[in-house]
C-alpha cells in the first residue's frame, strides 16, 4: 500500500491488466455513439459488460472487506487506480447483474487502461452526456457513473500516485 489519494482511498499496487485489444479514440466512441438510436446505445454498453476483464485474485480478498468500494454509485462498484511506468492501470468489478453499469465500467477501463496521466485528464467530465446516455440511464445512474469517471481523474492527477507501482 502506498498512502491514500485525494479521495480518501488507499492506494494499492496495481498489478499488470488483461491486455484487450485497443479501443477507439473518445471522438470516435461519441460520434458513434451520438449517430445511434438509445436501443443500439444500451446494447453498446451490454457488449462492454460481458468485455469487463475479471478482477485479478490478490484483490479479491480486499472487495471482500470492502475496500475500494465507490460510495457515490448505488450498484457496488469495486475500483483500483494505479499508475506503472507512466501508465493508468485501472481494475474494477461490478456485479453482472447492472450491465449498464459494469457496460459503461468496462468502457473506461478499456480506453483509459495505459493512457497516461494527462491522456486521462483531457477525457471529458461530461462524457455521458456526449455518448448521449444521461437520459437513457437515469439521473441516478448517470451521477454514480459520472463519479467513478471523476474518481479516476481526481486519483491519476494526485502526486502520491504517481510513485506507486506494482512490485515496489
Amino acid at each position: 500500500m502506498k498512502g491514500q489519494a485525494a479521495d480518501g482511498l488507499p492506494l494499492f499496487q496495481v498489478p499488470a491488466p488483461v491486455q484487450l485489444s485497443r479501443m477507439p479514440t473518445f471522438d470516435t466512441l461519441i460520434t458513434r455513439f451520438r449517430g445511434a438510436d438509445r436501443n443500439t446505445r444500451l446494447e453498446t454498453l451490454l457488449d462492454y459488460s460481458r468485455k469487463l476483464p475479471p478482477l485479478p485474485p490478490e484483490y479479491e480478498a480486499l472487495k471482500a472487506q470492502g475496500k475500494n468500494l465507490v460510495p457515490e454509485c448505488q450498484t457496488p462498484v469495486y475500483l483500483w487506480i494505479g499508475i506503472e511506468n507512466g501508465k493508468v492501470r485501472l481494475h474494477a468489478d461490478v456485479p453482472r447483474e447492472s450491465p449498464t453499469v459494469r457496460g459503461f465500467v468496462a468502457l473506461l477501463i478499456k480506453a483509459l487502461d495505459g493512457l497516461s496521466p494527462p491522456e486521462v485528464a483531457a477525457v471529458p467530465s461530461d462524457l455521458l452526456d456526449q455518448l448521449q446516455l444521461t437520459e437513457t440511464l437515469g439521473m441516478m445512474r448517470t451521477q454514480g457513473l459520472t463519479s467513478i469517471l471523476g474518481r479516476i481523474k481526481r486519483s491519476v492527477a494526485d502526486p502520491a500516485l504517481q510513485d506507486a507501482s506494482p512490485g515496489t
